[in-house]
């Protein structure tokens, strides 16, 4: 079962997709505050969010990046502005799909599902780290920000999946090479302080500025 969020405000096409998509075995919730769509997506965690372009006080371009901005989950645009421009410029800001008005049901309802089996069902959903935007890829070691790759040494990669593993948590020095030595990579004390200190200039370099926090006398942090 999954979870769509729906933004859109012809409540009447909302409920009716919200109909559907539960008919289908899903979950399905309809944001009611256009002017606070993050605090509803975050509470309800969704699997995908349908989303129309044209809404009250913000458009869906710009919900669509502040959504990318922590999550890579799938979204789809509903629009009737269904041009070859609008097209474009959904699928350059982050959009999976595009389903235009008015909008056919059982097509929505194809592509939908074509949509979460291709990010969930086929060899399972990706596993990632997230944190501010930031993507950390556990198949391949890699980590985006702002569809910008950033080029990790394996020590860096391995302290940043750790910190973000115990997100919230300080993680003393002693933890972060015992980490580093179970995984065959034998740092000592200075050698783990140079590496932190490279993985914080990259992430810097990157536009994430105190993404790792020091906790003198403690260790490291990621809030």
């Amino acid at each position: 079962m999954y979870r769509i969020l729906i933004i859109e405000d012809d409540f009447t096409m909302a409920g009716a997709i919200k109909k559907q998509l539960e008919a289908w075995g899903n979950e399905a919730s309809c944001v009611e505050d256009f002017r606070n769509v993050i605090p509803a997506f975050v509470a309800y965690d969704p699997h995908m969010v349908l989303v129309d372009i044209m809404l009250p006080f913000y458009n869906g371009y710009h919900w669509c990046g502040e959504i990318r901005r922590i999550s890579n989950v799938p979204i789809v645009f509903l629009s009737s502005a269904s041009d070859n421009m609008n097209i474009v410029m959904a699928m350059n800001m982050g959009g999976d799909d595009f389903i235009p008005k008015p909008v056919d049901l059982s097509v929505m309802t194809a592509k939908i599902q074509a949509v979460l089996r291709r990010t969930y069902d086929m060899g399972g959903k990706i596993p990632v780290l997230e944190h501010r935007g930031a993507i950390l890829n556990l198949n391949d070691t890699s980590m985006t920000y702002q569809g910008e790759r950033v080029e990790l040494t394996k020590n860096e990669f391995r302290i940043l999946q750790t910190l973000l593993e115990n997100k919230g948590k300080v993680v003393s020095r002693e933890a972060l090479m015992t980490k580093l030595w179970q995984m065959d990579s034998y740092v000592e004390e200075n050698t783990l302080t140079v590496n932190v200190t490279r993985l914080r200039r990259k992430l810097e370099g990157a536009g994430l500025r105190d993404f790792i926090t020091t906790k003198v006398g403690s260790g490291y942090i990621v809030e």
